[in-house]
């Protein structure tokens, strides 16, 4: 029974990687990470060339879920790290359960006021899906299925080099797994 078992979760994660590919690339070329753009949340472009050479913790983000909270470890971890090139990016995001449904000024106001966010934020976005922002469908190429969004606050890490390095579910929330690694990220030489 346990070999079974290994052997249709060994069929079923071939399959999604297979698939989760082919939704990140449907019809679309592979793209440079550090060749997108998004908006900034205060208007103005924020090209993530901006970001070359250092670490970016990618985080899609939602001002009435459950996680809203992590926006303190998020500060937080922009605090103790940004000095040593970490750069911690909100993408606010309204795809799961309509947690974000508010204005870009709506959403900076709350952040700001609620939490004192002062990493950057982008304006709101797609993040999963065939209608995600580019940047997330890179995302989706590198991980495929399983590395997608399926809730807010999700976490992408970009090594200095920009490649992505993992990703960490919203549930995961801000342990030290996800430090380590960025501790790790800011040590390696891009």
């Amino acid at each position: 029974m346990k070999i079974l078992r290994m052997l249709v979760y060994a069929a079923l994660g071939s399959l999604l990687s297979a698939v989760g590919m082919a939704w990140g690339q449907a019809g679309r070329p592979p793209i440079d990470w550090s060749s997108v753009s998004l908006e900034s949340i205060g208007g103005g472009p924020m090209p993530t060339a901006d970001y070359k050479g250092q670490v970016v913790l990618l985080v899609n983000t939602a001002s009435l879920c459950g996680f809203t909270g992590q926006y303190l470890g998020l500060q937080g971890l922009w605090h103790r790290y940004k000095d040593k090139g970490l750069i911690v990016l909100g993408v606010p995001s309204n795809d799961f359960g309509g947690q974000e449904p508010g204005t870009a000024e709506e959403i900076k106001r709350f952040c700001e006021a609620t939490f004192d966010v002062t990493f950057p934020l982008a304006d709101k976005q797609v993040v999963s899906g065939p209608d995600a922002h580019p940047l997330y469908r890179w995302a989706a190429a590198q991980t495929g299925p399983l590395g997608v969004p399926s809730w807010n606050f999700h976490k992408i890490l970009i090594g200095r080099d920009g490649r992505l390095i993992d990703w960490f579910s919203a549930a995961g929330g801000m342990g030290p797994k996800l430090e380590r690694a960025i501790e790790a990220a800011l040590a390696a030489k891009g």
